[in-house]
């Protein structure tokens, strides 16, 4: 398999941490979509990463997407979803939370970066960064909640701790200033757990 797309992007990234979780060896190839973007054309028609090229060719696109056709792959004991049931749906809120926190921090990166200065909206910016601390803030309080465990209180790390774990870190990453380490500290702490993991290290952004 080959995953397509930088490490910076926290989508690309919770698709490699999964991968490594579930025992899925696959190619790396960080091409940077909007300098090269007919290289990922040809496998995704949005042009957008990830994707992934599994090995007969068929590509998956959408992070969601991936990961579901991933846990299906990986059978019942390695998958990071739950099959069913309210586990199953307390864990997709979680993740949910979470990459809605990564759209928030992304779309205020994207209003600095796409637009000239004469025309950068600040109060839209200040809006997805507070939306962005409140996902944040529910998970920190899952994490102080959890202490030693996990975020959504699974016996085995599941796609809340990937996704939140990475949701935190890219945040904190993008948007230094918001203090993240003092609003989210049980956050900040299970973040560095996972971090320690080779799962997560190995593909640092």
């Amino acid at each position: 398999m080959k995953l397509i797309g930088a490490y910076r992007s926290p989508y690309v990234r919770r698709v490699a941490v999964s991968m490594n979780l579930m025992g899925m060896v696959f190619e790396h190839d960080p091409i940077p979509v909007f300098d090269d973007q007919d290289a990922v054309r040809k496998f995704n028609p949005l042009v957008r990463v990830p994707t992934v090229v599994l090995d007969d060719g068929e590509s998956l696109v959408e992070s969601y997407a991936i990961l579901d056709t991933l846990d299906e792959m990986a059978g019942p004991d390695k998958r990071l979803m739950p099959a069913s049931g309210p586990e199953r749906r307390n864990v997709m809120k979680l993740t949910a939370v979470a990459t809605g926190t990564m759209d928030k921090a992304i779309w205020a990166v994207y209003e600095g970066r796409f637009h000239p200065k004469e025309k950068v909206h600040r109060p839209w910016i200040e809006h997805n960064e507070e939306q962005a601390c409140g996902g944040l803030g529910f998970l920190n309080d899952c994490a102080k909640a959890a202490g030693d465990g996990w975020l959504a209180g699974t016996d085995r790390i599941s796609q809340a701790d990937v996704s939140g774990a990475i949701a935190y870190a890219f945040t904190n990453m993008a948007r230094p200033k918001l203090g993240l380490a003092e609003k989210c500290p049980d956050l900040a702490a299970f973040v560095t757990r996972c971090e320690a993991t080779e799962a997560f290290s190995s593909v640092a952004p």
